[in-house]
């Protein structure tokens, strides 16, 4: 058993009974548990607006966590003890009168943890309704994305949380830093001279992001379709892999130097516009296709949808960052929906080695790259060129890994999802692995620009069938630097 990390806490989860909170939060929450990793005096309170029966709603959340948690993870004593800690109450966000009945049932010595599971424009409400009953002062709270759609409302959800909370009691959540590769990502870079003396534009030639999602809308359509897949992608989940990727070595390992780091990425990041839009970004929609073999609809046949949309499902495009270390290395990003296959990686492309030896056509094998996996399967490859095995083979070079699967290496450990991470985070009151106010609106800004730079060409998506790999254009983007995207079958 793990020893306990943790001191005890009330964990509230408003919006408990949403899509997010039956899923993953409450998943994650009893990994914890089992895990023995929450104190026993913590205790798990689910708040939502729904009426009637308390113990309906919790049979309710037990229901979706036996659908969402491994047969094999399902311990009866673990269980048991978890559904011991879960009690439900009904809870109007907007009205102080229900705060106050809540503020009455805490213990008044332990740190309240107040998770926002609901839309981002009632996080204001809720932290006003919290300061009002008293809670504000040993809160801490955390936030959903997405906190806006551009700059200017991501500020006003921003304002309206610092209003009660100082930025170092809120904790904004990217659930993809919380993932194990890119936790790795840190210790690969500057724990391992190795990479980070060849982590510059002496030694790196480009680097590929790519989020692929073999699903469509899956019944989203009234959030996607004002959002689309910048926003919804691009704005946090890229653009933190990129700061990653990119950043310069922090000080320290402290919550504010990591972000200092990717703050300035951030703000080195070259804006995109005039001919640029055209050349350096392509946005997409998708049309009917198959996925694994069976026909499926296009963005515009989905249920609900609006026939007009002009939302893109596919964004992809080169980024530049403005410095020392990167000068002259594109940073490719592409993520779409109704791709092939679910995919999350990154490619750090090598430069070749100045002068080449061998056979002349074997020279487009050649170029070392490192392959930081996110999903499906979470690990690290690294590609280098050996000699073929056989007397007859001659100097003939294969590819081939060097390979670090995070599952086959570690086979008797479970590899921890991103939010059982992130959650024990906030109740050890560490921030590293969490967004900052100032990263948000410079990854805000460096977005808006782009989605202005549409809205003024009039440019619509282009379309590309679904179980592609996206539009035509997309290739283009990348075979125009006389470069392929890693991978593509």
């Amino acid at each position: 058993m793990a020893a306990i990390s943790v001191e005890p806490c009330t964990f509230a989860l408003f919006g408990a009974l949403g899509d997010l909170a039956l899923r993953k939060l409450f998943p994650a929450l009893y990994q914890l548990d089992r895990a023995n990793l929450l104190h026993p005096d913590t205790r798990l309170l689910a708040l939502a607006r729904e009426s009637g029966s308390a113990q309906e709603h919790l049979h309710t959340i037990e229901a979706h966590l036996r659908r969402h948690v491994a047969d094999a993870d399902i311990e009866p004593a673990a269980l048991g003890r978890f559904l011991g800690r879960l009690s439900y109450q009904h809870l109007d966000f907007l009205q102080p009168e229900g705060y106050q009945a809540l503020a009455e049932q805490l213990p008044g010595e332990l740190p309240l943890i107040a998770y926002f599971a609901t839309a981002a424009a009632v996080y204001g409400a809720i932290c006003e309704n919290l300061d009002r009953a008293g809670l504000a002062a040993r809160t801490r709270v955390v936030l959903e994305k997405p906190i806006g759609h551009d700059l200017e409302s991501s500020r006003r959800v921003n304002d309206a949380v610092a209003r009660f909370f100082p930025e170092s009691r809120v904790y904004r959540i990217d659930h993809y830093l919380g993932k194990e590769t890119v936790q790795n990502l840190i210790a690969l870079r500057f724990a391992n001279s190795l990479f980070e003396t060849q982590w510059n534009q002496n030694s790196i030639s480009h680097v590929e992001i790519t989020v692929a999602e073999k699903v469509g809308i899956e019944g989203r359509w009234g959030y996607f379709d004002k959002a689309g897949q910048l926003r919804d992608m691009i704005q946090n989940h890229l653009l933190q892999l990129l700061c990653l990727i990119a950043m310069d070595p922090p000080s320290e390992l402290s919550a504010d130097s990591i972000r200092d780091e990717k703050v300035k990425v951030l703000k080195a990041l070259a804006p995109i516009t005039g001919d640029g839009l055209s050349t350096r970004v392509v946005r997409g929609q998708y049309i009917a296709g198959y996925s694994d073999g069976k026909p499926v609809p296009g963005y515009l046949e989905e249920d609900n949808a609006n026939a007009q949309s002009d939302t893109e499902t596919f964004v992809a495009l080169r980024a530049d960052i403005r410095n020392w270390r990167w000068s002259g290395v594109p940073f490719y990003l592409r993520t779409g929906k109704r791709m092939p296959q679910k995919l999350s990686q990154i490619v750090i492309h090598f430069k070749e080695t100045p002068h080449y030896i061998f056979a002349p056509e074997q020279r487009l094998q050649v170029g070392n790259k490192l392959i930081i996996r996110l999903q499906p399967d979470e690990g690290i490859s690294l590609r280098v060129m050996t000699k073929e095995q056989g007397l007859d083979k001659g100097m003939q070079l294969r590819s081939g890994p060097l390979q670090l699967n995070f599952s086959d290496a570690w086979r008797s450990a479970r590899i921890p999802d991103a939010y059982e991470r992130l959650l024990l985070e906030v109740m050890r009151g560490n921030q590293n692995l969490f967004v900052r106010k100032d990263e948000i609106e410079y990854a805000w800004k460096w977005c808006d620009q782009l989605i202005a730079g549409w809205q003024s060409a009039g440019d619509a998506p282009k379309p590309y069938a679904a179980g592609s790999w996206g539009p035509m254009s997309s290739i283009a983007l990348i075979t125009r630097d006389g470069r392929a995207w890693y991978g593509d079958i």
